[in-house]
């Protein structure tokens, strides 16, 4: 049995399958009962956030008569209500789409509500905040053409043919038009209630060969007091289908999010991009609406006031009973020109792979037509409903991997090839003896954890055309779980891998009448179980020479394994469009440095080598690294970022952060050698990407000089600052500067002699918030304001250098930060006021020629908070005793 190296007790138990999801962030969000709780995993036992779901009260959507409530159709609407509200469904957004660059939370309750959360980063409060209500909008929509019936006079019926692959059945798709919306959630009444029941006749037009699209009638936007259930109540009375059919449309059932979508807007001459995520709605009517949420147009650390942009785009008429799950895929590696790709399954037993046009995405949603478009049905209508999907696209092996879990506690295996688009079944197979409620793939499509409300956790390893379960690897470096949660597990209901595929996250729910009454089974109803993934069989051979023996339980394959994934997650962080969230290669390293420190040197040393050198040389670490200084100015910055976490979080993890800042400083009073040589390491990667911000800055500055008058400055997102303190750091370090950065530093200086109505030369002169001291510059890190008392005599001089301020310097600008809350890194603990332009995160290399750079490199890029130096998500420090994302 595999070990866990740590785990959560949650106080109330999960009542769905997939009742689990890790963020891109690195958060947890687990569906527990009428709670949602989101966790660290760095800090299972720390603090939590909390999302609490309310009683709902259903919409006003007809009225039927006393004596048909318990007959025919209204009899299960009639029995079915509970007042017991909980969750059936949540996911997460890809991060970039909350206010702070964060990732939104969307949550299904088992009534049919949607809504849509964000964390509460400068709220100092455990529970999340909503900021839209999903299914507000959607009631308004429907409630406007009168949920789509032909008996709505405001409501156009048109026929429109629906683009079809040539390689399936004729089948057909409706769409539904809206107008742009846009919209705060402002009550909390939420919407139906659950059911359990299958009712397949709540659609009527799955099984047409051409569908009725249907459009809605241009409606002005409740003013922000008004409430929408004002807008149109349907008080008129309706038939008993009617009534279910309404129901069914308004009763949602699962939620997922796309990846965060980035199109060139081809209607502008400016250079704009389109960010936007896809929120898919899966419905009992056999519908999926889809929802484009627009990402912020700026970052904050403070203001969040800003409402998100929601707009109502299609629905989908997907299925003839329940939509259950979902799952969202890209294809294409071009990330300006994507392909959407959305699973659905059904619980009658379908499961349908649609794809959108990326030229109906872009465009307004006035003039929105089709834009999904059925690109195979995998599994037709049979008894066996599908509980869960999991759906991976591997843009590096060409093809597509789709795993369908059942209610029978079977499941099967898809693959696609994407040049081709001809599916094929790799396997069919009785996994487990009840529904399986969780599926997750791994490894780019190469492993899969399946799981079970049996309790079982199996994995499986896909290799070519074949798929065969494997063992979970019983050893855990470093310490195991020492806690004394019980093992009286009841039912698995949810599987989750960690961003960088070496974790596994379970959901259990407690025996409850085998745990202790008075000290258990009151607190304890469920746990999240983590597993470490690094020894699984990738299905690729790996040669290696790291380990030739068995060491503290582990085989010479599990070493092995361990080094080849090591190195395959790391690889994967060189794609700029992945957040750099390194927690699970952090954790697993130092757990092996506590015994085997010299495995964790040589995996790294091989990243090394590999990475900047192009070729693995064996040779010792105090030999490769002055080749790796040689090499600083050729890499991609997104390779140093990597480089100066690890070297933190690591290879000095003996040593405190802010010890670690002041050695780097010159305060090094440690003679340790192998310390030393990271240190310098260190020292010389952050050296190198502060020039090469230095250069963008000076470049973006002449550039914008250059182009006064033909270029509007509200066309620049990004605009450099403390270009005085900029011009004074290369001065004191002229002597080890590239060369290009002096030249320009003259340039620039010269430029803001000559410029009148500039503001750059006040700022050579710097005050102290405090105290309004003067304050000189002597380090990019840190400054100390000097004493306004200049003539008191030397015996004091220790008790007025006391009473100096010591003041922190914004580590993009190098300006003293004021007394405001700034951006924090939770690597290198650094603050910034500033954000560094996205075209610093994006360079291959040191400009060859900064002057050279294009416009475009700075015009309409949105600054996004990441750390100058580490490259992960910065974000506003918070209380110990609150939750906050550890992407390190």
């Amino acid at each position: 049995m595999a070990s866990r190296f740590q785990e959560a007790s949650l106080v109330t138990s999960p009542s769905y399958p997939n009742a689990v999801a890790w963020s891109s962030e690195n958060l947890i969000a687990v569906a527990s009962g009428h709670l949602v709780i989101i966790l660290n995993p760095a800090l299972p036992a720390g603090p939590r956030g909390l999302i609490s779901i309310p009683n709902a009260e259903p919409y006003q959507i007809g009225l039927v008569r006393n004596q048909d409530l318990l007959t025919g159709v209204l009899l299960p609407s009639s029995l079915k209500r509970e007042r017991h509200p909980c969750v059936r469904s949540l996911s997460w957004s890809d991060i970039g789409m909350s206010p702070n660059h964060g990732c939104l939370l969307a949550v299904c309750t088992a009534e049919g509500r949607v809504k849509l959360y964000r964390p509460p980063y400068f709220d100092f409060c455990a529970e999340w905040i909503e900021i839209v209500d999903v299914s507000d909008m959607l009631y308004e929509n429907l409630s406007i053409m009168n949920f789509g019936e032909s008996n709505n006079p405001s409501t156009s019926l048109s026929k429109d043919q629906v683009v079809q692959d040539d390689h399936e059945e004729d089948e057909m798709i409706s769409s539904l038009r809206a107008r742009k919306r846009r919209k705060t959630s402002r009550d909390n009444s939420n919407l139906h209630e659950k059911n359990f029941t299958d009712r397949a006749s709540c659609s009527k037009q799955d099984n047409q060969a051409v569908h009725n699209v249907l459009q809605i009638q241009v409606y002005e936007q409740a003013s922000n007091g008004q409430d929408c259930h004002s807008l149109k109540k349907c008080s008129q009375e309706i038939s008993p289908e009617k009534y279910v059919s309404r129901e069914a449309l308004l009763s949602a059932l699962s939620v997922a999010w796309s990846s965060l979508l980035r199109f060139s807007s081809e209607s502008s001459s400016c250079e704009d991009v389109l960010r936007f995520s896809l929120l898919a709605v899966g419905s009992k009517s056999g519908s999926v609406s889809i929802w484009k949420v627009h990402a912020p147009e700026c970052y904050h650390v403070e203001r969040s006031n800003v409402s998100p942009i929601v707009e109502l785009t299609a629905i989908i008429q997907a299925h003839s009973s329940w939509v259950s799950t979902m799952s969202w895929g890209i294809v294409g590696s071009d990330s300006l020109h994507p392909k959407v790709v959305l699973v659905t399954g059904s619980c009658d037993g379908s499961v349908k792979i649609w794809m959108s046009n990326k030229e109906d995405l872009q465009k307004p949603v006035e003039v929105y037509k089709s834009s999904f478009f059925l690109l195979k049905q995998v599994v037709a209508v049979n008894p066996v409903p599908v509980s869960t999907l999991s759906f991976v696209v591997s843009n590096h092996y060409n093809a597509m991997h789709l795993a369908i879990g059942k209610g029978s506690g079977s499941f099967e295996v898809w693959k696609c090839k994407i040049s081709s688009r001809k599916f094929e079944q790799i396997v069919s197979t009785k996994a487990h003896a009840q529904v399986i409620t969780g599926l997750a793939w791994s490894y780019d499509g190469r492993c899969l954890y399946s799981c079970s409300q049996d309790n079982y956790v199996r994995n499986w390893i896909l290799c070519e055309n074949t798929i065969s379960e494997v063992p979970i690897p019983a050893n855990t470096p470093g310490l195991s779980s020492s806690t004394d949660l019980p093992d009286d597990f009841l039912s698995c209901l949810g599987v989750a891998l960690s961003p960088g595929n070496l974790a596994v996250a379970l959901v259990r729910s407690f025996n409850v009448e085998l745990l202790n009454p008075m000290y258990q089974a009151r607190s304890q109803k469920a746990a999240v179980e983590f597993l470490w993934n690094g020894a699984q069989q990738s299905g690729e051979s790996e040669d290696t020479e790291t380990i030739t023996e068995a060491i503290l339980g582990f085989s010479k394959n599990e070493f092995a394994y361990w080094e080849s994934n090591f190195l395959w997650s790391l690889k994967e962080f060189k794609d700029l469009n992945k957040p750099l969230v390194l927690w699970d290669m952090i954790a697993a390293m130092l757990a092996f440095k506590q015994s085997m420190p010299e495995f964790v040197e040589l995996v790294v040393t091989k990243w090394l080598s590999v990475s900047y050198l192009g070729f693995h040389a064996d040779i010792p670490m105090e030999d490769l690294v002055p080749k790796i200084f040689e090499c600083f100015s050729a890499v991609p910055s997104r390779l140093l970022h990597i480089l100066n976490v690890i070297s933190r979080r690591v290879m000095l993890s003996e040593l405190k952060t802010e010890e670690i800042n002041r050695k780097l400083q010159g305060q090094r009073t440690n003679n340790e050698e192998e310390i030393d040589l990271w240190l310098k390491l260190l020292e010389d990667s952050e050296q190198e990407l502060r020039e090469r911000l230095i250069g963008l800055s000076f470049s973006a500055y002449l550039i914008a000089e250059s182009s006064l008058g033909s270029v509007s400055p509200s066309t620049w997102n990004w605009r450099p600052a403390g270009l005085a303190q900029l011009q004074q750091w290369v001065e004191i370090n002229h002597n080890i500067v590239h060369s290009q950065l002096e030249t320009l530093s003259a340039e620039v200086k010269s430029s803001l002699t000559r410029s009148s109505n500039t503001t750059e030369t006040a700022l050579e002169e710097e005050k102290c918030p405090y105290c309004a001291a003067p304050v000189h510059f002597h380090s990019p890190e840190e400054a100390y304001c000097q004493s306004p008392q200049q003539n008191k005599s030397k015996s004091k001089e220790i008790e007025r250098r006391d009473q100096r301020h010591k003041l922190e310097r914004c580590c993009v600008s190098m300006q003293i930060c004021p007394p405001t809350p700034l951006w924090f890194c939770k690597c290198c603990n650094r603050m910034t006021l500033e954000l560094a332009p996205e075209t610093l995160f994006a360079l291959p290399s040191f400009p060859s020629d900064l002057k050279s750079l294009p416009e475009s490199s700075f015009s309409k890029v949105a600054s996004k908070p990441f750390c100058l130096f580490c490259g992960i998500l910065l974000q506003r420090k918070q209380p110990e005793f609150l939750l906050s994302a550890s992407p390190v």
